[in-house]
């Protein structure tokens, strides 16, 4: 498997795994939400990667530039400049295998290449499997917080001093 920078031609494959999540269990997202509009964004900020298997898209993660979560209080002094780890999904019959772990390993040396200090997400508080994933990934929660009527917990993790 391979980490890479998804292109153009990924958008559509990325917008069916997306889709393909809504409604699994612990899952956030709504029929309304990741959309075109977000990978678009993702794709124009050159901060959508994906992993891919044999040319087939297993997993994706986005560096977000969500303004709500970057002005969230919670994040610490030694994290800044931090960058928003978001949209995290792994295709479905690749679950439990390790590739969300993986992704954020690799998005979080891409971030430290482009020169940031910590990465951070917001992670829903129903979402337990995924808390679970990034107390393995020595991930550290450093508040908690109310958006897009979802409670969720903030998690933040130190990559370069």
């Amino acid at each position: 498997m391979t980490f890479e920078r998804a292109g153009r031609a990924d958008a559509e494959e990325i917008l069916k795994l997306y889709k393909s999540l809504v409604g699994t269990e612990y899952c956030a997202w709504t029929d309304s939400y990741p959309e075109r509009e977000e990978i678009a964004g993702d794709l124009a900020r050159d901060a959508l990667f994906c992993m891919k298997d044999e040319g087939k898209i297993v997993a994706v993660i986005s560096m977000d530039a969500d303004e709500a979560v970057e002005a969230l209080p919670c994040w610490t002094e030694k994290c800044i400049p931090s960058v928003e780890l978001s949209r995290v999904g792994v295709r479905k019959e690749y679950q439990n295998r390790g590739i969300a772990g993986e992704m954020i390993r690799c998005a979080a040396e891409e971030a430290r290449k482009q020169g940031y200090r910590g990465i951070h997400m917001i992670v829903s508080k129903q979402n337990v499997k995924a808390q679970k994933a990034y107390n393995k990934l020595a991930f550290a929660v450093v508040g908690e917080t109310r958006l897009y009527d979802v409670d969720w917990w903030c998690y933040e993790k130190q990559i370069a001093e």
